[in-house]
């Protein structure tokens, strides 16, 4: 088994507070209204907390059917989120898991940053596809720009 850890820093106009709420608390909720032809819902079992199991459904037509991941982490004192891929298409038979840690902290001008750091743990010598984590990445990073737009045209949303 191979580890590779990948990180990425993401910068807002918004406080720690509003993004992460909007992102994380209710993704499940927010999410599929705002991005419907990326995300056709999302599936909660459990309080949405650690140990809760998260199904995101894709659009019919897509590469992915449906992807299932399993809250190890929800810290909403600290912006901290962590959890971990364990199911559904996303997770190739070479893939034992893919585990992410997200964290916004606050910025000197009043906005935030967000962290996040993706850890693949593979089967045997298999080698990571760079290109297909790179769409993963880009689609992450627009799901946050959507949010934060949302965010800033409704200033009373998550306020």
């Amino acid at each position: 088994m191979a580890v590779t850890t990948f990180t990425e820093e993401h910068t807002s106009l918004l406080p720690p507070k509003r993004i992460f709420k909007a992102s994380i608390i209710d993704s499940h909720k927010l999410i599929p209204k705002l991005m419907p032809q990326a995300i056709k819902s999302i599936e909660v079992q459990g309080d949405g907390g650690a140990g809760s199991i998260k199904t995101i459904n894709f659009p019919e037509g897509g590469k992915f059917k449906s992807i299932k991941y399993r809250v190890d982490e929800l810290n909403e004192e600290t912006y901290t989120y962590k959890y971990t891929l364990v199911g559904g298409d996303g997770l190739v038979d070479n893939l034992e898991k893919i585990s992410y840690d997200v964290k916004f902290e606050q910025s000197a001008d009043g906005g935030s940053i967000s962290k996040v750091t993706s850890t693949y743990y593979t089967v045997g010598d298999f080698k990571l596809n760079e290109e297909e984590i790179k769409a993963g990445k880009e689609k992450v990073s627009a799901m946050f720009k959507v949010v934060e737009a949302y965010l800033l045209q409704n200033p009373e949303a998550y306020a």
